[in-house]
């Protein structure tokens, strides 16, 4: 059955929403507003001469593919087009040894005061990357349209990630849902990370989202002492082959958990045809594989086998 184009149209809406905020259509809208003498004077000053002679030929001003510092001060996120148009994906981007210091102009769409003097040199910087990028590309007729283009090609692996990133959260969600249901009856505290309740010795007993492992089951042994049960890593990507892939990266957290002494670790995945044993063997450290389509339905062998085990892992009251 082919699937809803869900993810599509998600990158649709926000296609729309970016245009306005910093690709072109952000970028004409800006420069409408700025002096054009000022412009033309930094375009001399930060861009060489030939690359702005190349784009006069194909119809085109300066700054349509080279930033100038009265662009970015006018507009910050103006930034994340230029960075996109280089081909530039955030995370190699924003860090300390390139440009770290100036994520907050994309992502907040701010100046600081602390980097606004060096956001001319910044600026040179990024222009000569601009003129290796345009020699690179004149084999090809260079227009609005084409520029567009490489924007978009960046962007649309970084929307993906993006994605993957919250399919991520979205089936750990569901993996707590899930235990919250279970407990539901003994539950003390409960919020969207954290829940505690009280099992039958009359401990306070946290289930918690954690960074890794994904979730964790704790029994508060005395204050700021506890004994670690268990350990959660779920997998919530549904493309089946890249399952092996998951299930190594379960097993190192797995491994991390077993070092701080949690008694159970238990792996959870997105996609129902897995082999068994063959995760087994991928990762020895995991104790028990589930399925997140088996917890959501709440019913079925593999779901009644993950009830039992959180209540005796928690120590809730059965009756």
């Amino acid at each position: 059955m082919i699937p809803a184009p869900d993810l599509q149209i998600e990158f649709a809406a926000n296609l729309v929403e970016i245009r306005h905020q910093m690709l072109q259509e952000a970028l004409k809208k800006t420069i409408g507003d700025l002096d054009i003498p000022t412009l033309d004077g930094e375009l001399a000053k930060y861009v060489p001469k030939h690359s702005l002679q190349q784009l006069a030929g194909f119809g085109l001003r300066g700054e349509l593919m080279f930033p100038l510092p009265t662009v970015l001060r006018a507009n910050p996120r103006l930034l994340g087009y230029y960075r996109l148009l280089y081909g530039y994906s955030q995370k190699a981007f924003y860090t300390s040894e390139v440009a770290g210091r100036f994520a907050g102009l994309e992502t907040n769409g701010v100046v600081r005061p602390a980097i606004d003097p060096d956001l001319e040199a910044f600026c040179e910087e990024m222009c000569d990357a601009g003129a290796q990028l345009l020699t690179g590309i004149l084999a090809h007729p260079v227009t609005q349209g084409f520029l567009d283009d490489l924007t978009l090609l960046t962007l649309g692996p970084q929307w993906r990630g993006g994605a993957n990133n919250r399919k991520g959260t979205a089936g750990i969600i569901k993996v707590f849902n899930a235990i919250r249901d279970i407990v539901g009856k003994h539950l003390v505290t409960a919020d969207p990370r954290q829940m505690t309740v009280k099992n039958a010795a009359g401990r306070t007993v946290l289930i918690e989202f954690a960074s890794d492992p994904d979730i964790v089951i704790r029994e508060e042994m005395r204050a700021d002492s506890y004994r670690n049960i268990v350990a959660i890593e779920v997998k919530a990507g549904e493309d089946f082959s890249n399952i092996h892939n998951r299930i190594g990266e379960a097993e190192k957290s797995h491994q991390k958990a077993k070092a701080n002494k949690y008694v159970e670790c238990w792996t959870v995945v997105n996609v129902d045809r897995i082999d068994m044993d063959m995760a087994a063997k991928e990762s020895p450290s995991t104790n028990r594989f589930y399925r997140i389509s088996s917890l959501a339905q709440a019913e079925g062998d593999e779901y009644q086998e993950f009830r039992d085990l959180v209540v005796a892992m928690t120590g809730i009251p059965t009756a």
